[in-house]
């Protein structure tokens, strides 16, 4: 599929900023890009995705790369993979059209040790989902969030917890349990999985490091940290899954 001569001449338009669109059928319908940082990211406008789908079903995805190779990163494909429809992908340098990839859903599954932070792909909640449906084939569900959201009065991580079947506990965390911590936040905003064994079943080439935990810190590769010290002083609460029969579709 080749990327229509619509997507980019918006693309060029939009240039230095990332521009984004949808193709139904066989037609280019343009989004706003609505990310904070629209030069490095996209987040397509909802509303626009919305008017493009009363004209049919979206075939694929268009972004573009400015200054920068059409390789797709490790969040355009693991986003490629959740959309279930091919992207494709323009590169513009100083106002050009210089190049482009073609990507369609392969299976492919980020790691869960370091893969690059991308909020609302792979962030600390992304690692959350991902753990547990690939060590314990429990899938949470999906849930939209918004960049910045623990400093716009949204207390996510305590309203979405126990709705996605977990409950507090107290006491020594076990394997799995979500540590919940507050950061430079007037709310928690990042949560961790607990590894009392150090293990990932799914990555047994990582060394085993107990009583450790795995999480997504904002801007960095996500990794395993030993639990205790500065980790341990942020944390507010320890979350334990309790609702094993559950299997969620909730969005925010």
């Amino acid at each position: 599929m080749k990327i229509p001569k619509a997507a980019i001449r918006h693309a060029i338009e939009e240039y230095p900023r990332e521009a984004c669109g949808v193709i139904v059928w066989r037609k280019y319908y343009p989004c706003r890009n609505i990310a904070t940082t629209p030069a490095e990211h996209f987040v397509m406008s909802p509303a626009d995705y919305k008017a493009a789908l009363e004209h049919g079903e979206v075939r694929a995805v268009f972004h573009s790369h400015p200054d920068y190779p059409a390789t797709a990163s490790e969040a355009d494909r693991a986003s490629c993979e959740e959309s279930g429809v091919p992207w494709l992908i323009a590169s513009i340098v100083d106002g050009r059209h210089v190049g482009e990839e073609y990507l369609e859903p392969c299976g492919y599954e980020a790691p869960l040790i370091g893969r690059a932070f991308y909020h609302g792909v792979h962030d600390c909640l992304a690692i959350i989902l991902d753990y547990y449906k690939r060590e314990r084939g429990i899938d949470l569900g999906k849930y939209e969030r918004e960049d910045g959201w623990w400093d716009n009065g949204k207390d996510y991580y305590r309203a979405l917890l126990p709705r996605a079947g977990f409950v507090q506990v107290s006491g020594q965390p076990q394997q799995g349990d979500v540590i919940l911590m507050q950061i430079r936040s007037p709310v928690p905003n990042h949560a961790a999985i607990f590894l009392a064994d150090g293990k990932l079943t799914t990555e047994p080439n990582h060394y085993p490091a107990p009583g450790c935990i795995l999480h997504h810190l904002y801007g960095q590769d996500s990794r395993r940290d030993m639990y205790g010290g500065y980790w341990l002083e942020k944390t507010v609460g320890v979350w334990r899954y309790e609702n094993g029969s559950a299997v969620r579709q909730t969005r925010e």
